[in-house]
């Protein structure tokens, strides 16, 4: 069976799709990994980088998939899309990542259907976060949903989906405490630092990378620490520029100035979005101590920098294991979570069913406008007195009775919608299209 997965990958990656495959329904999959069964190493493998992102995106495009996007962060790399089998998104994500299927079937998840639709409110939520309640992934959460909008991969069902997923993760945020005690990787960062190093206000810092992660870092070692030497570097400078003007206790030093900075600084942390390590042996200052807290995915930090003895380098897996003294207090409110959470999705389910019987209601109503339109020809033929006005004008109250009937029997909790929409398509002879 494992062998039979591989083979049935490798074609697949290879851009063959088996004919039998061809007349399959697609379905709403979420395929990937995360930490609860990939460690850092083999999360940075398969991390996804923008422009690779992009690319992947074109390609379900030209494949002719319909309605995907790309989610890839420190703790997870996931695509969620609509196919005929899952394999076509994980070949997608083998070929756009340095992953290997081998380690691919190791490592995944594959969720389908409703189960891929909890799966994302999950995530949203902070239920499935690496720390619990961590609420940093709804923002990578709405730019990969951005992107692939941008790009032209959506689509109505999708579109639905993600806003109330965001409106959900919203909710539990403002009317739980499942995040209090600020809990997320950045804040993990701030917290180890302060647990573990000594006098560490006194520390120089540096942050280097600066998105969305290395910027709630920096707020949180202002918010925390009562540090006022916090030196911040990005490639791209007017980031880190707007941030110093409206925050006394930074500066700002040029991307060029890297190794002279980390040359003076305690305190390194490290959250770049390269696919490749940015930070080597080369870049350190021979014997001086140093505390390097890497938050990039893939790692940007090369691990052999963990073989001089002055260096104590940290990853996000290491800080996940922190817990603050709230923890307890957020486990309880998972219940209550769960409780909003199918708030909105019973919401999905009922946009997901008018969705379905709309198509269904219109076609059983041209089918027995078209009856009506035969039998008012036939009798006018028949008789010349026939009023026709007078049988269009009941006929039509009738038509309109039977559909209002069949719309309340579709909203019924207990009728099988797909069912009841198959007999209304055997009996009219009728082609329905469901959604």
């Amino acid at each position: 069976m494992y062998f039979l997965l591989i083979v049935l990958l490798s074609i697949l990656i290879g851009n063959t799709i088996f004919m039998s495959q061809e007349n399959l329904p697609t379905k709403l999959y979420n395929v990937g990994l995360s930490y609860k069964k990939a460690d850092v190493q083999v999360r940075g493998a398969f991390s996804v980088t923008k422009e690779n992102q992009k690319l992947l995106l074109v390609e379900a495009k030209r494949r002719g998939i319909e309605g995907i996007f790309v989610l890839s962060t420190c703790n997870r790399t996931e695509i969620t899309g609509f196919a005929k089998h899952p394999f076509e998104l994980i070949s997608l994500l083998i070929k756009y990542s340095k992953g290997s299927v081998e380690e691919f079937i190791n490592v995944s998840n594959v969720y389908k259907n409703n189960d891929a639709v909890s799966h994302l409110f999950n995530i949203a939520t902070g239920l499935d976060s690496q720390i619990l309640g961590d609420y940093e992934i709804v923002g990578q959460l709405r730019e990969s949903f951005k992107l692939a909008k941008k790009m032209g991969t959506t689509n109505a069902y999708l579109e639905r989906l993600m806003n109330l997923v965001l409106q959900a993760s919203k909710d539990v945020k403002n009317n739980t405490k499942l995040s209090s005690g600020t809990t997320s990787v950045s804040y993990a960062a701030i917290q180890y630092i302060i647990d573990t190093v000594k006098n560490c206000n006194d520390k120089k810092v540096l942050i280097y990378g600066f998105g969305e992660i290395g910027k709630n870092t920096c707020k949180n070692v202002l918010e925390y620490t009562s540090n006022k030497n916090i030196t911040l570097i990005n490639r791209t400078l007017d980031k880190v520029v707007d941030f110093e003007r409206c925050h006394s206790n930074v500066t700002v030093a040029e991307f060029s100035k890297l190794t002279e900075e980390i040359h003076k600084a305690d305190i390194l942390i490290v959250s770049t979005g390269s696919n490749t390590p940015t930070v080597t042996k080369e870049n350190l200052k021979p014997g001086k101590e140093i505390l390097i807290i890497d938050l990039s995915m893939p790692e940007n930090v090369d691990v052999a920098v963990k073989e001089l003895s002055e260096v104590t380098l940290i990853n996000v897996d290491e800080l996940s294991k922190i817990t603050d003294k709230t923890v307890e207090t957020r486990k309880e409110q998972v219940p209550l979570a769960e409780k909003i959470i199918e708030k909105y999705r019973e919401e999905f389910n009922e946009w997901i069913s008018h969705r379905k019987y709309v198509p269904a209601v219109n076609a059983l109503k041209e089918s027995l406008m078209a009856i009506q339109q035969d039998e008012i020809n036939f009798y006018s033929k028949k008789n010349k007195d026939f009023n026709v006005e007078d049988a269009e004008f009941v006929t039509s109250r009738m038509i309109q009775k039977i559909t209002t009937q069949f719309v309340k029997h579709l909203k019924d909790q207990e009728t099988s919608v797909d069912q009841s929409i198959s007999v209304i398509s055997k009996i009219f002879n009728t082609e329905i299209t469901e959604i």
